[in-house]
């Protein structure tokens, strides 16, 4: 075995458990799109987009498209019906799965792949590229002195603790003008599976444990990105919610569960955006792999939400993980194909060879395989690409910046502020600025959810942008340091290949007399706890999701020296996922959740910190005291523990608050917490009706009673009166953000409730169910933090859909019940 075989070998171990979606950097020249000739014919003219000098049906614009379509399909070979059902490959996957035959690089280097050409109908190939915090793609390219910088966005945790739909759909819009100006036709985001468990390594690119915050953050960020003209693909459909084994996990879902929390917020972001694909993920569901499954892709997808776009799997979905794809493996692609899943992706030839023979021997029939065609072909009709779109290659960066900016900032959570903390506005007082991440900003996750951006604006940039006077000593000993370590984590993680995941990074020591001194010149420490992760792994309860000795150390350290003087210690938490915080939030005075905010994050924290912006995000998940307090804790990432196959989701419906609030487990920050800069009064709760008739409206108003302009988060929870089946004690069912309210300014809120809200999912029946009897509505501050009530009725029982039943049960498991 040769070196290269050998590293190759070393490189697949490595990559055992882990999938894809990373744009590996790609090296073809780069091109634009050619204007094609044009042909007229009675006085019109049409693009000849096959350059054949004749108008052929499928170019002539006066016809629908459908009939333009169905020309082409009616003249397709089977070959090229393959070329189109599957990828174009991915240039440089071969490091995860060996030689896997051709890989046509797309004219945008570093995207992910993409759709065949056809040049006889004047098919052109399109382009789809990560990700979730912004485009991913090659900032450099070969013979190309040009740098293609993408703008790095906050992260999806952070952009869903804004609660504020407006800001996520300008968030979006600015995300789809650099997907169209770099000629990129589809980004492969939002990402939206359920944070059923707080160590997913890939939580950062999600949103929330609840599918309606979930649903409805994607459906803005949707209709932002496509207003310009591109297309989406949410991902990961469905109940993708660990990465450990993630190729092959089986996760044992009730139909109950997977209706009510796994694919509820698919189907609002369905319903509400019109996404243009929908990505199926990679994990089965009851024993089939979702990329197979006829009752998600078709008979839930289509059939009962409508959806009109395609499916595309993620990258080798369907493999048995990628030393199958090394021994020959192959998913099951006609399974695929007869499920409802259109494209296969990233594409290797073995599949080609595979769906070929089983078109033309009628394993396959022609009637899926052109449907599955007509719906690509549809997509592509709608790119840019097929437009002829002039890219520019300079997208609108520093407005996008700011968008960034000003979303990160509302994102952040003010998670404790003792005796006004914070705002610290003082620039002429010294600070000591402490954490070796102030110094080496997180901006966002690694892996397909990583953008390649010119520059992070750390926490100490941010903060002497501001003007802040920062101890200069420990500047200087801290910036060498960082650099050190977040250099040798680089080392450490490109050692375990290009799924490697990311290290947390050595914090300095002090001994006592040096943060005395510290405390004596300067008047407030902050410092700053940074986490990562990323794809391909999930991060474990040591030194991750719990501190680290060494940061317990400092932070003991810090706040006995410096309110030994009557100084104040402010935590900043440069993280994407949820950490233990019970143990030692009493020790500071401060705590500010900045998330990982993107690439202007140090500008968007000393924008809260000195009081130019007021926090006003709220927790999309909960804190608990200790990791074992979560539901999920005991059946994650599964069985046997050292290499899991199954993970039953035994907790059902009792994900997050549902279960914390239902079972009376105390967290450390509920679901929907966040403070303030100024306070806010609510009062008048008033329905307009008593029972409950089609729809139901909730009116509260709501009154900035603090000093300061700010923004509050309205949180409306229905308690259902579960006689029928069991239920959470309250769950989300509405909620709205209210304008920057100044001192002593009202606003009246009203929200909405809809019959499928009232409705729980009754299998026995397989339909949504809102049962007769009083129901309460909450509406507060937070899930615990109820502010006004009131009731209504549903005089008898409603059945909201009837549905068929899916996804049978593969083993005997009961959810749990309060």
């Amino acid at each position: 075995m040769n070196k290269n075989e050998t590293s190759l070998l070393l490189l697949s171990k490595k990559a055992k458990f882990a999938g894809l979606f990373l744009a590996l950097l790609a090296v073809s020249p780069f091109a634009k799109a050619q204007n094609n000739p044009s042909v007229t014919v009675g006085g019109k003219t049409f693009k000849d987009l096959n350059k054949n000098g004749k108008l052929d049906v499928w170019e002539d614009t006066r016809l629908s498209v459908d009939k333009r379509i169905d020309a082409i399909i009616k003249q397709m070979t089977n070959e090229e019906k393959v070329n189109l059902l599957i990828g174009t490959g991915m240039p440089g996957i071969e490091v995860l799965t060996g030689p896997v035959g051709d890989s046509k690089q797309g004219l945008v280097p570093g995207a992910a792949g993409g759709t065949d050409s056809f040049h006889r109908f004047g098919i052109p190939a399109t382009i789809v590229a990560d990700g979730p915090a912004g485009l991913r793609i090659a900032p450099t390219r070969e013979n190309d002195s040009k740098t293609y910088y993408a703008t790095a966005f906050p992260v999806g945790t952070a952009l869903a603790s804004t609660w504020n739909k407006t800001l996520l759909e300008q968030v979006g819009k600015a995300m789809g003008n650099e997907v169209k100006e770099y000629g990129v036709d589809v980004l492969l985001a939002p990402a939206l599976n359920i944070n059923r468990n707080p160590l997913n390594g890939r939580n950062f690119e999600y949103y929330s444990e609840d599918p309606l915050v979930s649903g409805k953050t994607a459906a803005a960020v949707v209709n932002g990105i496509q207003s310009q003209g591109v297309g989406t693909s949410i991902k990961h459909f469905a109940a993708n919610n660990e990465e450990t084994n993630r190729l092959t996990i089986n996760a044992h879902v009730s139909e109950r569960a997977m209706r009510e929390l796994y694919l509820r917020n698919f189907e609002i972001t369905v319903k509400e955006s019109q996404p243009w694909t929908v990505m199926s993920s990679y994990n089965k569901v009851n024993g089939v792999y979702t990329s197979d499954s006829k009752d998600l892709l078709t008979q839930v997808l289509r059939n009962e939400w409508g959806f009109k776009g395609i499916v595309m799997t993620d990258w080798f979905g369907g493999f048995p993980g990628f030393e199958s794809i090394r021994s020959g493996g192959i998913s099951d692609v006609v399974k695929q194909m007869n499920a409802g899943n259109d494209l296969l992706m990233p594409g290797i030839p073995a599949q080609k060879k595979v769906l070929l023979e089983a078109l033309n021997s009628g394993k396959l029939s022609q009637e899926v395989a052109n449907l599955n065609v007509k719906r690509i072909l549809e997509y592509v009709f709608k790119t840019p690409t097929f437009a002829q779109y002039k890219y520019s290659n300079n997208p609108n960066s520093t407005q996008n910046a700011e968008t960034t900016r000003n979303a990160a900032a509302e994102g952040m959570v003010l998670l404790k502020n003792e005796q006004n903390a914070l705002p610290f506005a003082n620039k002429q007082k010294e600070v000591s600025l402490f954490g070796v991440t102030s110094y080496a900003w997180i901006t966002g996750g690694t892996g397909s959810g990583s953008v390649n951006n010119k520059h992070t604006v750390s926490l100490l940039e941010g903060l002497n942008s501001a003007g802040y006077k920062l101890d200069k000593e420990l500047v200087d000993l801290y910036k060498p340091h960082a650099e050190k370590e977040a250099a040798a984590e680089l080392v450490e993680r490109k050692k375990k290949g290009i799924l490697g995941l990311p290290g947390r990074l050595g914090e300095m020591k002090f001994d006592d007399a040096f943060y005395a001194k510290k405390a004596e010149t300067s008047e407030i420490a902050f410092v700053t706890l940074g986490r990562n992760s990323g794809e391909g792994g999930d991060r474990v309860v040591n030194e991750d999701f719990n501190l680290a000795t060494e940061e317990i150390e400092m932070l003991d350290k810090i706040s006995k020296a410096f309110h030994t003087k009557g100084k104040k210690v402010v935590v900043i938490l440069n993280i994407g996922g949820v950490i233990e915080t019970a143990s030692w939030k009493d020790k500071v005075d401060g705590i500010l959740l900045a998330w990982q905010p993107g690439q202007e994050g140090g500008h968007s924290v000393a924008d809260v910190i000195s009081g130019k912006v007021n926090p006003s995000g709220k927790l999309t998940m909960t804190f608990p005291v200790n990791y074992a307090d979560h539901a999920s804790a005991k059946n994650f990432p599964g069985i046997p523990a050292d290499n899991p196959k199954d993970v039953t989701y035994q907790e059902g419906v009792y994900v997050g608050y549902r279960y914390f609030n239902t079972f009376g487990v105390k967290p450390s920050y509920e679901f929907g917490y966040g403070k303030s800069y100024t306070d806010f009064a609510y009062s008048n709760i008033k329905t307009n009706s008593t029972t409950f008739n089609n729809k139901l409206e909730v009116t509260v108003d709501v009154k900035n009673t603090g000093k300061v302009a700010g923004k509050e988060v309205v949180e409306l929870y229905i308690s259902a009166p579960g006689k029928n089946i069991d239920k959470p004690k309250s769950e989300l069912k509405a909620y709205a953000k209210t304008k920057d309210l100044k001192p002593g300014e009202s606003q009246t809120i009203t929200l909405t409730l809809n019959p499928k809200d009232l409705a729980s999912f009754e299998t026995a029946k397989s339909a949504w169910i809102a049962e007769a009897g009083s129901y309460k509505v909450s509406v507060g501050a937070s899930s615990l933090d109820i502010k006004q009530t009131a009731e209504f009725s549903v005089p008898k029982e409603l059945v909201v859909e009837k549905v068929q039943h899916i996804l049978p049960a593969d083993e005997k498991f009961e959810d749990l019940k309060p």
